[in-house]
């Protein structure tokens, strides 16, 4: 058992951002998040629950809904499970957010006084991006041609901790030291130097195993061997996946190959490396074709199978989507 609980995890994120004895630490949270943009005060945690108008509408549930003393709204979300729709979703969240701050009557009067709305999603397990880009993505409303902001009052901000992969000695700033809180918490074992900070103090404090009760423990353990199972299903998937679409993708090409054969086409002695190379090339291409229509896997999954790397299957996406 590890010394600290892991923040991700449903039960513990909102236990030590979503509860009221520790609203200052949400609110450092987002001041890093925003880098100084946003001077949030007096936070209040709002209703995370949205029922819609009617039953086809459903219900929405967010993990954190807050709003600062200037009326700007908050939601943040930890997304742990792939989702291909991630930004959809995202701003199908904050569509609703916007829709319910209409009043039912005397909207002339109201006259669409929208609050800022801001997104922060904290993605782990899976990328909605490629490395090049960094780790986090500050999106708004923007200008197409030149660039320029054209409106601020709806903002989403995404956290990538799989492309986040700073050591202790290469962190700069509050949020770097939070995304590190965030992703390596439960491996530590001790408060290090570089986080000897009264925030941070708090944090590993409320988030040592034996300072939570019975029941919390409980709930934790029952979170985690849910998580866990999980993971043993998808490596069992991939481990089956790889060895089928490695298959495959050695039969295509040895049928090729022969027909190639047949047809009178073969190499030289002098371009035979090179056939070896582009052989090598065809196999993975292959597996990364067949994973990528065959399965849902992430593109990290993915190059974890076909021994590639990211960039390799963007392009192979990319051609597959031509196609």
């Amino acid at each position: 058992m590890a010394r600290y609980v892991d923040l991700l995890t449903d039960f513990t994120f909102k236990k030590i951002f979503g509860s009221e004895p520790n609203k200052e630490l949400l609110t450092s949270l987002l001041h890093a998040v925003f880098r100084g943009q946003k001077h949030l005060k007096e936070v209040v945690y709002d209703k995370n629950e949205y029922v819609g108008d009617s039953k086809d509408m459903g219900t929405v549930i967010f993990d954190l809904t807050c709003t600062a003393k200037d009326g700007s709204k908050y939601i943040i979300e930890v997304q742990r499970s792939n989702q291909y729709n991630l930004k959809k979703r995202m701003l199908y969240y904050s569509s609703r957010l916007i829709a319910d701050q209409a009043p039912k009557e005397d909207r002339k009067k109201w006259n669409f006084r929208i609050p800022q709305i801001c997104v922060v999603a904290i993605i782990d397990g899976f990328v909605i991006s490629d490395s090049k880009s960094g780790h986090v993505h500050d999106v708004c409303l923007c200008n197409k041609d030149s660039g320029a902001v054209f409106y601020t009052g709806l903002e989403f901000v995404y956290l990538e901790l799989d492309l986040f992969l700073k050591r202790p000695e290469d962190l700069d700033g509050d949020l770097d030291r939070w995304l590190y809180v965030l992703k390596h918490l439960s491996k530590l074992n001790h408060l290090p130097d570089f986080l000897n900070h009264t925030v941070f103090e708090r944090v590993f404090d409320l988030a040592e195993f034996t300072n939570l009760t019975k029941e919390e423990q409980f709930m934790y353990n029952t979170e985690v061997k849910r998580r866990r199972d999980q993971e043993n299903t998808t490596y069992y998937q991939i481990n089956e996946a790889k060895k089928k679409a490695r298959k495959e993708a050695r039969k295509e090409v040895k049928e090729a190959r022969k027909e190639a054969k047949e047809d009178g086409l073969v190499a030289r002695r002098e371009g035979r490396a090179e056939g070896k190379l582009e052989g090598k090339l065809e196999v993975k291409t292959e597996i990364v074709r067949n994973l990528l229509s065959k399965y849902d896997f992430t593109d990290m999954q993915i190059c974890d199978i076909a021994e590639v790397t990211l960039d390799f299957v963007t392009e192979v996406r990319k051609n597959l989507g031509n196609e």
